[in-house]
């Protein structure tokens, strides 16, 4: 299952250009050297993998928290079942909530030191933007989140989260270089393969949690694989 969290980062990139496209492009980059730019925006890449890998690990303790009280395969089951819901609902619908809005003193602040950031040009500037701009709330960010989750680890929910995060990194960085370089139903034709790609993993993720004994899709519950090989002996 890690390898659908490069794949939707990569996938999914194309909004993520739409939602930190702008701060991607005020990076201030030295654009007189291009070794220079390329180390300050591979710093400010490492900076947003250092942010989505620790909520990786927080999101992956709180699957594997689940994962001892013995419902691995339930989980897999709701967070499958989560993913497609949310795909399926309509934007609008959650527009009316506002379900951000118990987080906007944090966001606010995260904002608030990405402005001062950007004015400055030292050595620990792009690592910072990154950073805070890896926090920045994102519906693709959260749907990594839910697979970090459903890991039940934190080593594997921290590695899905920086998979998610290395898949970005190509269009974000082709957009530091060529801004908006791609036309219109380019964007509208990936950008309605998102959400299928989305149900998808769901999908997979669902599959994964019905204990099927199908290898590396659906491999049978633990307890159920130990009885089997008693019973083989």
């Amino acid at each position: 299952m890690l390898y659908s969290a490069f794949i939707l980062g990569l996938l999914g990139s194309l909004h993520c250009v739409g939602m930190c496209g702008p701060i991607a492009f005020m990076l201030p980059v030295d654009r007189s050297n291009s070794f220079k730019k390329v180390s300050q925006i591979s710093i400010y890449h490492i900076g947003r993998l250092l942010a989505y890998s620790l909520i990786g690990l927080v999101f992956g303790l709180v699957g594997k928290s689940l994962y001892i009280f013995g419902i691995q395969q339930q989980l897999s089951i709701a967070i499958g079942l989560i993913m497609i819901v949310l795909v399926l609902i309509p934007y609008k619908t959650f527009a009316k909530y506002n379900l951000s809005k118990p987080l906007n003193k944090i966001i606010s602040k995260i904002k608030s030191n990405l402005g001062q950031a950007l004015k400055k040009k030292t050595a620990d500037t792009f690592i910072t933007i990154g950073f805070l701009n890896g926090f920045l709330p994102c519906g693709l960010v959260y749907m990594a989140v839910f697979g970090a989750v459903a890991t039940g680890s934190l080593l594997q929910g921290s590695f899905y989260m920086v998979l998610f995060g290395l898949g970005t990194i190509p269009l974000m960085t082709s957009a530091i270089y060529l801004g908006k370089f791609l036309n219109q139903t380019i964007k509208q034709r990936i950008q309605k393969a998102i959400p299928v790609f989305v149900v998808i993993i769901g999908a997979l993720f669902i599959l994964r949690g019905l204990g099927l004994g199908i290898p590396y899709l659906s491999p049978a519950p633990i307890i159920e694989a130990a009885s089997s090989a008693i019973d083989c002996h």
